[in-house]
């Protein structure tokens, strides 16, 4: 009964913001904004984005075995392994720093190191291929591959520091039986736990593909083009493995599990983003924080104009490829192209929302440690790319 009451609660709260119509407020301002970007979160980025991504966070939970997860992403696995996949794992997963919490909450939870979850927490959002093709396109092959390269070197830097700055609190984790390393009894063949959760996974990218902006790139417009019958196949393919491999118990294991990491997440997200929008506002538009006030400081490539970029951009929320029209709207400006890289790489994988539900995983220190790390490599990533170019 308790668990319904909460399921009432934030489906009602999810309605709300869904239907809120802004109409009826007769100003504009940072309420405005905060209750626009909230509402347009609702409509964009819940059902499409967060529920799949719960499911396949549940997921994780229930099927994926323990021991396989610690093999490859544990504390004592593979350290070339274990950071190579986690630190290009956008290119499959083309989510926003929000979505990938459930994913990144389902592997540390299930037995994964700190630095190996802390590289995939950063490299979901952050290396997504179409955002970096058209950041290309639109912004310069050169910000491009800067944007790629440090996206990739970013979050195998930041997960071995996180690694190595709390050691001996994952050495504890280890002694207090937290991560179990025995061999555990694998229900089913790995080809068809590979499968279910790749058909999860197309589910989540193809839903949520991304209409290409005012560039014509060929095959990711014909994939837009084509994104639902490519999900719906998916779905198909989803609900049949589900009849014939799965048992009406797992199910609903599965279901609790996914709601679980659903009823922790979502409160601190709508009040993220309510946060998010009243100070900074949405693309276009002003919070409590002027957007001319930003384009000011963010001139030239001084240490000053690198590290704001890199603070804004770490609690403004961005959704996955509107960073692209947002700098090169913020470039033309006058902003330098020093901050704007610390702004593509401190952007799209932090967020104020996001922060808000990392502190609920992992603790406020690791939370902060982690900000910072991104903060810092940021601003200096963008001085040195300001003096080359």
């Amino acid at each position: 009964m308790k668990e319904l009451k909460i399921f009432i609660l934030l489906a009602a709260a999810f309605l709300i913001c869904y239907f809120f119509p802004l109409s009826i407020i007769p100003f504009k301002g940072p309420i405005f904004e905060a209750l626009a970007l909230v509402r347009w979160y609702a409509r964009e980025h819940v059902l499409l984005c967060l529920v799949p991504a719960f499911f396949i966070a549940g997921a994780i939970s229930m099927f994926l075995s323990q021991a396989s997860v610690i093999k490859y992403f544990g504390p004592n696995s593979n350290k070339v392994l274990s950071y190579g996949v986690a630190s290009v794992s956008g290119t499959i997963l083309a989510v926003c720093s929000c979505t990938v919490l459930p994913l990144f909450s389902g592997i540390y939870k299930r037995g994964a190191g700190l630095g190996p979850a802390i590289a995939f927490l950063y490299s979901g959002p952050a290396i997504n291929v179409l955002a970096i093709i058209l950041t290309a396109r639109i912004l310069g092959m050169e910000m491009g591959i800067a944007r790629a390269v440090g996206a990739v070197v970013f979050s195998v830097i930041v997960g071995l520091l996180m690694h190595l700055i709390f050691l001996k609190e994952e050495k504890q984790r280890i002694a207090e039986g937290e991560l179990h390393f025995g061999e555990e009894e694998e229900h089913r063949p790995l080809w068809k736990t590979a499968l279910f959760f790749a058909a999860l996974v197309g589910i989540l990218v193809f839903a949520n593909w991304g209409k290409p902006q005012a560039v014509d790139i060929g095959f990711w417009t014909l994939v837009f083009r084509c994104k639902w019958w490519i999900a719906g196949a998916f779905v198909a393919l989803l609900l049949l493995m589900i009849i014939r491999w799965f048992k009406k118990e797992e199910l609903s294991d599965w279901t609790l599990s996914s709601w679980g990491f659903a009823k922790q997440i979502l409160p601190l997200l709508l009040l993220g983003v309510l946060a998010s929008g009243f100070l900074l506002g949405r693309p276009g538009f002003e919070g409590l924080i002027p957007s001319s006030a930003i384009e000011k400081l963010v001139g030239g490539n001084s240490l000053f104009a690198n590290f704001f970029a890199s603070i804004v951009a770490a609690f403004m929320y961005f959704a996955t490829l509107t960073e692209v029209p947002i700098l090169q709207g913020l470039i033309g400006a006058g902003m330098g192209k020093g901050p704007a890289l610390a702004l593509l790489l401190a952007g799209p994988a932090l967020s104020l929302p996001s922060m808000l539900v990392m502190r609920g995983i992992m603790g406020t220190k690791k939370t902060v440690v982690y900000v910072s790390l991104v903060v810092i490599m940021a601003t200096i990533s963008g001085i040195i790319y300001g003096a080359l170019f």
